[in-house]
């Protein structure tokens, strides 16, 4: 076969991944998402009332869904591997579905603690899952590209999530249950319905998929063979093998900063904008809580894509992940200041775009230099560890602001996370020893 057949053939096989595959895993992600954070949306429109939340108590039921989370991470993660990941990810998502409808009937602070455990262990392994999973399917050179398509879907959760939530709440009184119930109930179904279809639209290989050619099926399996026998002749790449890798947990407090900040912003964002009435004399109803929520977000994706495809195209920086953990770092407590509604949002956009511009770049990291079942512990591990942010970030959040009565020491918190990755991220590059096909070939 040709160069030019070659480039033909990687051209076609890598637009039908974009259209046929990433669209289905992001609406996937999509909802998992909008599940997860759910409860952002309830607390201020009814749940914290309803059940007699303080905002510690808010921020521990927020935060507390990624102690089953993080235990079963990696165990979902080998799971997928061997099972494959067209039922892995069906099992996932089916589950998860069936423990957010509970949600609608919870009716104690108890209750609504267990719920979120259950399903932080429901959802265990969904999002690593699908980075490896989309990893598994293009080379490493397009890979940046892959992840970002896939990413939209997260800021994009809020950006329609959000109006989409107020939409379930204002129906106050369906089927007898508060406007925040219905919300949950409305979310959840579609979880369980998205994950009997992927059993039949999921594929686990390139050479099962009938909507490539023999041509692109031919490619595909030759260019991702050779990229994982290349990782493997660097030497034993085991599962055990991550646990000693200096680079994987630098990797895991990099993802934390991230994700802290980016969990700060997802459960407290909708508190935030409608303490908005009491600061600054501005009121909203339920719709456009939802719709502002949505701003800050909407911009992040069009950065992220943006930002993401320049990643594609001069190769993954170490300044593509790094310079926006630093912007982040310093737009969080920024927002604090501003002096009205529309300023505040604005602020917080920048941070909403940093955190989404640095993780699909972040992502390409750890494939550069793991494969097989040692990818999957790698990135279930950096997931994992990364997560427990998730938990710090509601519980601390709540508490400091339940101990100073201000979102300003928590915000700070948040951007001292935040500067701690860019400087971690510097530090991985400047640190580097001759290194095996790692992350040096994307600097």
């Amino acid at each position: 076969m040709t160069q030019q057949a070659m480039t033909a053939v990687e051209k076609s096989a890598i637009r039908k991944i974009s259209w046929r595959l990433v669209p289905f895993v992001a609406l996937m992600f999509f909802i998992n998402f909008l599940d997860r954070t759910a409860i952002s949306f309830a607390g201020p429109n009814g749940m914290t009332q309803d059940l007699g939340l303080s905002a510690v108590q808010f921020g521990l039921a927020s935060g507390i869904f990624f102690i089953g989370y993080i235990l079963l991470e990696v165990p979902s993660n080998m799971a997928l591997h061997r099972f494959g990941a067209r039922r892995w990810l069906a099992r996932i998502m089916i589950s998860w579905g069936i423990v957010s409808l509970l949600f609608t009937w919870v009716s104690s602070v108890e209750g609504l603690y267990t719920l979120r455990v259950l399903l932080g262990i429901a959802e265990a392994g969904f999002f690593p899952g699908a980075i490896l999973y989309l990893s598994m399917w293009v080379p490493a050179r397009h890979r940046s590209k892959i992840l970002s398509l896939f990413y939209l879907a997260q800021p994009l959760t809020v950006v329609f999530g959000a109006p989409l939530a107020a939409a379930f709440i204002e129906q106050h009184g369906l089927f007898g249950l508060e406007g925040w119930r219905v919300m949950f109930m409305g979310v959840s179904l579609p979880a369980i319905i998205i994950g009997i279809v992927a059993l039949f639209w999921l594929v686990d290989s390139p050479r099962q998929a009938k909507w490539l050619t023999s041509d692109e099926k031919e490619w595909l399996s030759r260019e991702l063979e050779a990229e994982h026998n290349a990782k493997q002749h660097k030497g034993h790449q085991g599962v055990r093998s991550v646990i000693g890798q200096g680079r994987v947990w630098v990797l895991c407090l990099i993802y934390f900063g991230f994700i802290y900040g980016l969990y700060a912003l997802a459960f407290f964002l909708p508190t935030i904008i409608g303490g908005f009435q009491q600061q600054f004399g501005t009121t909203f109803n339920v719709m456009e809580k939802g719709l502002v929520t949505g701003v800050p977000y909407l911009i992040a994706a069009v950065v992220m894509f943006f930002w993401s495809r320049d990643a594609s195209r001069r190769g993954c920086k170490t300044w593509h992940i790094a310079l926006p953990a630093l912007t982040g770092a310093v737009s969080v407590p920024l927002a604090l200041y501003m002096d009205s509604p529309f300023t505040t949002i604005l602020v917080i956009a920048i941070t909403a775009s940093s955190i989404f511009a640095a993780l699909p770049n972040f992502w390409t990291l750890p494939t550069q230099f793991l494969t097989g079942a040692s990818a999957a512990a790698a990135i279930a591990l950096i997931n994992t560890l990364g997560n427990v942010a998730g938990f710090s970030a509601g519980y601390i959040t709540g508490a400091l602001h339940d101990a100073t009565h201000s979102y300003t020491v928590p915000m700070f918190v948040v951007g001292g996370f935040m500067l701690l990755s860019a400087v971690l991220m510097v530090l991985l590059n400047r640190s580097r020893q001759p290194q095996p096909a790692s992350i040096a070939q994307e600097q």
